[in-house]
């Protein structure tokens, strides 16, 4: 590697500095890759609610607080997706799970 009196280090420190043009590079690619994506996900429709959620209490193992439709889902990390036979068990255990606002018992045929 040294065969023209060139030192080692100064050979090293070359080598870096071209890697770190080419991550540089690299990185620059992926963020024309990421705008790409993003732009192509604005694009399309957003996915369908689910037909029924669950929301559950704050807390680890935190219990069933309110079944909902889909599109009154609540914002929050607290919801999950249920399927219809579920949400219909929930509701007959206990019809005060029921939310006041979308009323999925009405719809589900348990009121």
């Amino acid at each position: 590697m040294n065969e023209q009196g060139v030192p080692r280090l100064d050979l090293l420190r070359f080598l870096e500095r071209v890697q770190e043009r080419d991550l540089a590079r690299t990185r620059h690619w992926i963020a024309a890759e990421e705008r790409r994506l993003a732009e192509l996900a604005a694009r399309l429709p957003p996915a369908p609610p689910p037909d029924w959620v669950l929301e559950s209490g704050i807390g680890a193992g935190s219990h069933p607080i309110a079944v909902h439709q889909g599109f009154c889902r609540p914002q929050s990390a607290r919801v999950r997706e249920v399927s219809r036979d579920e949400a219909r068990r929930l509701l007959a255990a206990d019809t005060g799970m029921a939310c006041q606002l979308c009323r999925p018992d009405t719809v589900l045929g348990l009121l």
